[in-house]
């Protein structure tokens, strides 16, 4: 049986659709996967040994589409389940099953704060699209598989020698996910230890500020806007703990089962992406009648007071790793 599975954004969303690759290998005897997604993500997936083969989407729907049709798959499973995927399982023309968005729901959440979404987390709902083949969860959680050939060295060499160490994750993709200057000052001067600074190159002159400051209790190693994909996630695993915000660095720490505190602003746990079996804490200002203001974010406060982040108290966080 020749499988394709189509999910193509974004970091964090692909990352929490490994379970379903292996579930699927490892259950239907003598299958082959296929992966399609956009060509900006290849490397996350590139090295997963479940998956047979990768297609990437680049400037045109058209090419990917006909190169996708030469390939005659039997099935298709859309975990992705918008307007491009639909034109391309039309195009296809064999049986397919596709994700539940649940956006009615999350609608409801996020304009009325009426919550109907179910209790399960979107893993979960990833894989109920392979039920129909007999496949099941085997509650193995989340994969990341490195370059077989990858340089440790050099990444460790970048590391605190032989310490326990805390990554602080300082990126996410809207401004209204990420936790402010200000508070990311007060959780270091809370911290005790060794910190890792992660993140991309929207957050180097954030990093900057930070790391040009002393903190008495904290040492900064500050990896931001240095690290490729492959070397974060590498960092990640060896951590001791992550501090994030909702990022697709978080998913990243739980596919290494890194305990994790993650500061939630505009979007909430009960949207089903919380960090997938792993140990975690959710970091929420409560009583907020404003939140969830969006199921992905904003450039800025929609209110203009940022509460959910201005208010987080970091004193939820233990100061120091345990040696």
């Amino acid at each position: 049986m020749k499988i394709l599975v189509l999910r193509y954004s974004s970091i964090g969303d692909i990352v929490l659709t490994t379970p379903v690759f292996r579930c699927i290998y490892n259950q239907i005897p003598n299958v082959e996967i296929h992966f399609a997604t956009k060509v900006q993500f290849q490397s996350i997936l590139e090295f997963n040994p479940f998956i047979s083969g990768h297609h990437f989407l680049g400037s045109s729907l058209s090419v990917h589409v006909n190169s996708l049709k030469s390939e005659r798959f039997d099935f298709v499973i859309d975990l992705h389940n918008n307007l491009r995927t639909k034109i391309i399982k039309l195009q296809l023309g064999v049986k397919s099953v596709s994700f539940d968005k649940l956006n009615f729901s999350k609608y409801l959440l996020v304009n009325f704060k009426i919550n109907r979404l179910p209790a399960i987390h979107i893993v979960d709902r990833y894989l109920a699209t392979a039920k129909s083949l007999g496949v099941i969860n085997d509650d193995r959680g989340l994969d990341y598989h490195l370059p077989p050939q990858f340089d440790w060295e050099t990444v460790k060499a970048k590391l605190p020698n032989h310490k326990p160490f805390t990554v602080l994750v300082l990126g996410a993709n809207l401004i209204t996910k990420k936790l402010t200057l200000n508070k990311i000052e007060e959780l270091l001067n809370h911290l005790d230890g060794e910190v890792v600074l992660l993140g991309g190159q929207n957050e180097v002159a954030e990093a900057q500020v930070i790391n040009s400051q002393s903190f008495s209790k904290v040492t900064l190693i500050n990896l931001v806007g240095q690290c490729s994909l492959h070397e974060s996630a590498a960092v990640i695993s060896l951590a001791s703990r992550v501090i994030t915000n909702d990022t697709g660095l978080m998913h990243i720490a739980a596919a290494f089962k890194k305990p994790t505190y993650v500061f939630w602003g505009n979007t909430v746990p009960a949207f089903g992406m919380e960090p997938y079996l792993t140990w975690h804490k959710n970091l929420e200002v409560g009583g907020l009648s404003c939140r969830p203001c969006s199921k992905i974010g904003f450039s800025t406060c929609p209110k203009g007071h940022f509460k959910c982040m201005n208010n987080q108290e970091v004193e939820g966080i233990p100061s120091r790793v345990r040696e």
